[in-house]
């Protein structure tokens, strides 16, 4: 049996300190804590898998959103959405 730092059972965190690194993990990820905090964090994620599970769906989930908000929709949708809009708009003004 490993006696590695990543080799710690999970049963040493408790689950109420996990759920708060929950919100820190998104945290790290998004750059907004500070970097005592962020020590802090990788360390939880180095010896909780779970979390580090947690970490790598944020961070995985954030790349595909970054991807996706960067592609651009089609010209012929992009003319029916307007169109469309603009049949909204015309509905509403006449009512």
């Amino acid at each position: 049996m490993s006696t590695d730092a990543h080799d710690h059972d999970h049963d040493e965190v408790s689950t109420a300190e996990c759920s708060d690194f929950l919100d820190r993990i998104v945290r790290l990820i998004d750059n907004e804590l500070e970097e005592g905090d962020c020590a802090i964090v990788r360390a939880h994620i180095e010896t909780c898998s779970p979390c580090l599970e947690r970490y790598d769906l944020q961070r995985t989930v954030k790349a595909l959103v970054a991807r996706s908000c960067s592609e651009t929709a089609p010209a012929e949708l992009r003319e029916r959405v307007r169109v469309r809009i603009s049949q909204i708009q015309v509905e509403i003004t006449e009512r």
